[in-house]
């Protein structure tokens, strides 16, 4: 990481934040023309991506569109970073799936998650599939999408009713759900085939960065406390362990084994530098359920993980154009 940050040193990054609303036609976080030495870059992918939560920084759009792009969020760190270098089209979109990136529309929910919470603007437009964004003179485009395909979202949900109604015992969501699990995982990596084609297609001189997905889940779950809903609430130990290695690993290496496929593809691997950064551990990186005093994160990056992201693309992003 030294020899990044000297490379950096060394062509003179540039400060730029990407704000300001677009029409709709218009794609969020693109700038005006770029110089001619700027490189086209393109950035897919879901919340993981977008940021949505407001431990990684605020909205930027106005009016918003119900993505809830953040300021902290990895694409808008790299382009302050990077902005000299980069000309950054942001069209990440909380929720988004696999198939929202490749060719079907999505409708964005923005903050509305009745009966938790409501969003004033809801329903947002329709915005289109994010693969629109991507062109023949794409340079790079990165994506971190599958958990939504996955339905990682649902496994969480369902663990901590199962749990809570368990006592905390045993592993009533492996019970319930491992069964459909390789059935699920095998969709992932039908979807991220295809998505990944569709991408070289519509970019064949772009290289492609997949983005995988950070530790969330310790190795040891006795370090996560049952009922605290600042990490996974009432999801119980047993079922956290399941989580970690029947879902979420799997859920990384589909990913990878699907970006070894394609020459033009590289796996931006988040998993082993935010190990010791788990929604369990006291230097979080993943905020869990909650983040105090009354904010929604349900187990989305803050700030400091999507810093920690923007470190390995930057690195990425420059072998790429170097």
């Amino acid at each position: 990481m030294a020899r990044f940050r000297t490379r950096l040193t060394l062509l003179g990054s540039a400060a730029a934040l990407a704000a300001g609303a677009l029409a709709p036609a218009q794609f969020a976080g693109a700038q005006p023309a770029a110089a001619a030495e700027e490189q086209q870059w393109v950035a897919l992918g879901d919340s993981y991506t977008a940021g949505v939560i407001r431990a990684a920084g605020n909205t930027f759009e106005v009016p918003r569109d119900g993505c809830e792009r953040t300021d902290r969020a990895y694409p808008q760190v790299i382009d302050r970073d990077l902005g000299g270098l980069f000309e950054l089209a942001n069209v990440s979109c909380g929720a988004a799936t696999i198939e929202n990136v490749t060719d079907t529309p999505q409708h964005p929910i923005g903050r509305h998650l009745p009966p938790i919470s409501e969003d004033p603007d809801y329903p947002f437009p329709a915005v289109p599939p994010q693969s629109e964004a991507v062109g023949p003179d794409t340079n790079v485009i990165t994506v971190g999408v599958g958990g939504n395909t996955l339905g990682f979202a649902d496994f969480l949900s369902k663990c901590a009713q199962l749990g809570g109604e368990s006592g905390g015992v045993g592993t009533p969501c492996k019970d319930a759900l491992a069964a459909g699990t390789p059935a699920r995982l095998k969709k992932v990596r039908q979807e991220y085939d295809r998505m990944l084609t569709v991408l070289h297609e519509r970019a064949p001189h772009a290289k492609i960065l997949a983005v995988g997905y950070p530790t969330v889940i310790p190795k040891d779950t006795s370090s996560c406390s049952f009922g605290d809903l600042t990490q996974f609430g009432t999801v119980t130990q047993g079922d956290l362990a399941w989580l970690r290695k029947d879902v979420l690993e799997p859920l990384n290496k589909a990913i990878d084994d699907s970006t070894g496929t394609q020459e033009a593809a590289s796996f931006i691997d988040l998993h082993t530098s935010s190990q010791h950064h788990s929604v369990c551990d006291d230097s979080k990186w993943v905020e869990g359920f909650v983040t105090l005093p009354d904010q929604l994160s349900f187990v989305h990056p803050n700030a400091l993980g999507h810093r920690n992201a923007a470190d390995h693309i930057e690195e990425a992003m420059l072998n790429a154009i170097g």
